[in-house]
């Protein structure tokens, strides 16, 4: 167990970060299986905007690796025009 006390708030800090990430890349995750499963066209580009974005976000703040967000919204991209208008 961590003595100093600069030890245990960094412990709490890095939870609370931890949590936050878990989060924010769960919610990430559902909104791509939301768009993986729609037909319509208007609906998936709308929802690609919002997914593109979380996925820079996530990116941005190293939740995730930069290079897996560029091949998500490749393949998103990828599905999203390939849908039938």
């Amino acid at each position: 167990m961590a003595n100093h006390k600069s030890a245990l708030k960094r412990i709490r800090a890095n939870n609370a970060k931890r949590l936050r990430n878990r989060y924010q890349a769960k919610t990430t995750r559902t909104f791509i299986k939301k768009l993986r499963t729609t037909t319509d066209k208007a609906e998936a580009q709308e929802l690609y905007k919002t997914v593109s974005s979380m996925l820079d976000r996530l990116a941005k703040k190293n939740i995730i690796h930069k290079n897996k967000a560029a091949n998500n919204k490749s393949k998103l991209a990828k599905f999203v025009n390939s849908i039938a208008a």
